[in-house]
């Protein structure tokens, strides 16, 4: 009988685990990019990223989730530290909405007189509606509802006797810092705090665990759901390293806060609030207390906090410069040549960035094995840009009209490189939202850009190789000509695609502005790689004319 038990906890476990994850996996893809929009648009400040850290994980039921969302944000430069910290901060608070739904629905309601039918209704939904994605989602949805509900159930009955057979009183050590230090090793071992609240929720339902041991359980699974951020962060760069520590920082605050203050949390929930009959509903408000009031403490500090973060643990960033650190911008003739030569450098950093952050594969015997992987930052090619422009403002203005003239128009390609970048950056998270459709137009579009971005990649290896070449310029008329014509292709196909799929107005909309400032940046890498050909051809005549009357 006690091993039947054990395997229907076990069970019951696994399925509300398989439960939680499947209705987390259902309504991202419900919700398409909307929630990645919230996230990143709406964290202009600590209050809006608290507020978004909040609603996005009560919606997606999963801290983890947002977490490493907003790392992912911060790695790119999307989202400052300050702000990425208050998402996770708001996050923190939002996971305990979870407590909330399995306190009320899965101890007040007989579950079990609907988790069938949940998964039953979702099952044959998937199947007869499989042509549509969101239906197929729906019921995705309904079918883990089912399973949660469930698995809780399982739970529930596999311990329903237990508290009549087990002596807590026997075990070896029972304090607060056991049922703390369990609710870490349980949740960093499921990687769920959910789980673990819900296990938590079920031992004082049955009257296995008294409400202060599964209070402190609840404290340990707030810590313990910090190992997910840490190791999504492993390997990754400075400020998402100092995000995840953030992270673990505010998690053991909160904890700290909630130890020091446990028999006043205690006495406002089990006397004043007057849950010492419901223990379940009395766990669930523990949960959003400490956390609210570790908010409440943390927030005010955040923008020390941040400032002491980044003297503890600074960016270190690679320097990128090859040819301009090295070169006095006295000599008007060598500091020339190596301008040159630094900006057709930081074409092929910003063009290998772009390539990177667009998870375009990379050849074997590229140059970017030069660079290790994260090594070039858009924030490295800034400070890269700015010492471009400082070592052109310090050439000698003791210069020839002509050396001025072609000076400027290597500065322009500069700057167009730039810009270029900056406008691809912004356009990856529109093209990855495309992507993420799957089917239609909006996936064979975003295709599209990444196709035409590796056509660009590799004529921006060409030109870097052998700027030199007497048919590149050439080359690079006939590729320009090959961006307008990808762009009239694009409309036309569009076009074609209205017609027939009957696209909404914004969408068609985003997809008309995203190919123009994809055009446009192409137009501008292509013409400043023009512009550096055309000096490399300026200069290898200049050699010629002086070696003919030499």
């Amino acid at each position: 009988m006690e091993g039947f038990e054990f395997w229907t906890l076990l069970a019951g476990l696994g399925i509300f685990l398989f439960g939680m994850f499947t209705m987390e996996e259902s309504i991202r893809q419900l919700a398409g990019p909307s929630f990645k929009h919230l996230i990143r648009r709406y964290t202009g400040n600590r209050i809006k990223g608290l507020i978004t850290g909040i609603i996005s994980t009560s919606v997606l039921q999963s801290s983890s989730a947002v977490s490493l969302m907003v790392l992912a944000f911060v790695g790119a430069g999307l989202m400052s530290l300050t702000n990425a910290i208050a998402v996770m901060v708001g996050s923190n608070i939002g996971t305990t909405f979870t407590a909330w739904i399995v306190a009320v629905f899965g101890f007040k309601i007989k579950i079990d007189a609907f988790a069938f039918p949940l998964i039953g209704l979702g099952g044959l939904g998937m199947i007869f509606l499989s042509r549509s994605p969101r239906y197929v989602n729906i019921s995705r949805l309904l079918v883990a509802l089912g399973l949660l509900f469930h698995g809780l159930e399982m739970m529930k009955s596999s311990v329903a006797g237990l508290s009549e057979t087990i002596d807590l009183a026997e075990l070896p050590y029972t304090g607060l810092w056991f049922y703390v230090l369990l609710g870490v090793a349980l949740t960093a071992a499921m990687q769920a705090s959910a789980a673990t609240i819900a296990l938590v929720l079920t031992g004082l339902h049955s009257g296995m665990i008294g409400f202060d041991d599964g209070a402190a359980m609840v404290i340990g699974a707030n810590i313990g759901t910090t190992v997910t951020i840490l190791l999504g962060a492993m390997g990754g760069s400075t400020p998402k390293k100092q995000a995840a520590f953030s992270h673990v920082a505010f998690n053991a605050l909160s904890a700290g806060l909630a130890l020091l203050l446990f028999p006043l949390l205690m006495w406002i929930i089990l006397d004043l609030s007057g849950f010492s009959r419901n223990g379940v509903l009395g766990i669930a408000l523990f949960h959003t207390l400490f956390n609210t009031l570790g908010a409440a403490l943390f927030l005010p500090f955040l923008s020390s906090f941040t400032r002491l973060l980044n003297r503890i643990y600074p960016e270190r960033r690679t320097t990128l410069s090859r040819f301009i650190a090295n070169t006095a911008p006295d000599i008007v003739e060598a500091a020339q040549v190596a301008f040159r030569n630094e900006v057709l450098h930081q074409l092929f950093l910003s063009v290998y960035y772009i390539c990177h952050k667009y998870s375009l594969p990379e050849d074997e015997d590229d140059l970017e094995k030069d660079y290790p992987e994260d090594s070039v930052t858009y924030g490295g090619l800034a400070e890269l840009h700015a010492e471009i422009f400082r070592f052109y403002s310090g050439i000698s203005v003791d210069r020839t009209e002509m050396q001025s003239l072609h000076l400027d128009g290597i500065l322009r390609a500069s700057r167009s490189i730039m810009n270029s970048t900056r406008n691809l950056r912004e356009l990856l998270s529109d093209v990855q939202e495309l992507e993420a459709e799957e089917a239609g137009i909006m996936y064979t579009a975003a295709t599209d850009f990444k196709a035409r971005l590796a056509r660009l990649k590799a004529m921006t290896a060409n030109v870097y190789m052998h700027p030199d070449r007497q048919t590149l310029i050439e080359d690079l008329n006939d590729f320009f000509a090959e961006v307008e014509r990808n762009d009239r292709d694009f409309i036309a196909q569009l076009s074609r695609a209205v017609q027939k799929e009957g696209l909404a107005e914004e969408d068609v909309t985003r997809l008309l502005m995203t190919n123009r400032l994809f055009t446009q940046s192409c137009r501008m890498l292509v013409l400043s790689m023009k512009g550096l050909a055309q000096s490399y051809h300026d200069h290898y005549l200049a050699h010629l004319e002086s070696l003919e009357t030499a």
